[in-house]
C-alpha cells in the first residue's frame, strides 16, 4: 500500500470518532471524561510496555519517537469509551455484553485488516489473549468511572 494512502486510512481512523463527539452532549462528555482519560493513559503505557515485549508490531512508524497505536487510542478507543459509557453505565451486565462485542469485533476483524494493510500483527500475543486483556481493561475502566463518580462528583 502507497505510503500516502496508508497514512491517510490512520488520519481517517483517528478523526472520524471525533466527528461524533458533538452528537454524545457536553455533559455526557465531561461526565465520563475521566474514565476514558484513565483507559487512554493506560492503554499508552500498555504501548511502552508492549513495544519491549513484543506483544504486537507496528512494520511502520507513523512518525519516529512516537507511540503507533496513538490513532487508535486517541481516536476510536477514547471517543468509544465515551459512547459506550454513555449507553451503559450503570448497567453492568449491558456493559460487558456491548463490550465483549466491540472488542471482538476489533480482535478478530480488524486486526485482520490492520495486518493486511501493515499497519499491526500480533506478535507474542494471540487473539484469544488480546480479547483477554480487552476485557481486564473494560473493567478497569468502568470500576475507575465508579470510583471515579462516587468519590469525586459528590464534592462537586
Amino acid at each position: 500500500m502507497a505510503l500516502k494512502k496508508f497514512n491517510l486510512y490512520i488520519a481517517l481512523l483517528f478523526i472520524l470518532p471525533w466527528l461524533s463527539v458533538p452528537l454524545i452532549g457536553g455533559k455526557t462528555v465531561k461526565r465520563f471524561l475521566p474514565g476514558a482519560s484513565f483507559i487512554s493513559l493506560y492503554l499508552i503505557i500498555e504501548g511502552m510496555v508492549a513495544q519491549r515485549r513484543k506483544w504486537w508490531w507496528f512494520p511502520s512508524n507513523i512518525k519516529p519517537n512516537v507511540l503507533n497505536e496513538l490513532p487508535l487510542i486517541l481516536g476510536p478507543f477514547f471517543v468509544g469509551s465515551i459512547w459506550i459509557l454513555k449507553y451503559t453505565f450503570g448497567k453492568f451486565k449491558l456493559y460487558f455484553i456491548i463490550n465483549i462485542i466491540v472488542d471482538s469485533l476489533f480482535t478478530y476483524g480488524m486486526m485482520r485488516g490492520f495486518r493486511k494493510m501493515g499497519y499491526v500483527t500480533l506478535v507474542r500475543l494471540n487473539r484469544f489473549q488480546l480479547s483477554s486483556i480487552f476485557l481486564l481493561k473494560t473493567m478497569a475502566m468502568y470500576g475507575f468511572q465508579v470510583i471515579y463518580e462516587k468519590y469525586v462528583t459528590r464534592y462537586r
